[in-house]
């Protein structure tokens, strides 16, 4: 069981410091763009981009409920504690991925709204 839980924590921060250090995903058409308006123009859609609220929280404790509850129908006492934090680690995981996804299409549909051509 420990094995499983360490390689699951391992393979949770890989996940973890890949999101950290990717940027939004977007690609625009540069044809007739000046690359000093866009600049400013996309600093200002990630931080309207910012009122997106973190889902992290909300998906955790649905994690930790839904864990816990596995773990109580697996076993003892130690399953359910194990349960509860493994499904509090992936639920804050998927809760991270969707926040990004949201703030990433918030930046795209900005952008599109100024004006530019946004490809993907």
């Amino acid at each position: 069981m420990r094995k499983i839980i360490l390689c699951t924590v391992l393979l949770s921060l890989v996940t973890l410091g890949g999101c950290a250090t990717r940027k939004h995903d977007i690609v625009i058409d540069p044809k007739g763009v000046d690359m000093g308006n866009y600049s400013q123009d996309l600093a200002e859609c990630k931080q309207i981009s910012r009122q997106v609220d973190s889902k992290v929280g909300k998906r955790a404790v649905g994690g930790a409920i839904i864990g816990g509850v596995a773990g109580e129908i697996i076993g003892n006492k130690n399953s359910t504690k194990n349960g509860a934090k493994l499904g509090a680690l992936g639920g804050g995981l998927r809760g991270a991925a969707a926040t990004k996804r949201e703030r990433t299409r918030v930046v795209k549909n900005c952008l599109r709204r100024r004006g530019y051509a946004v490809l993907n």
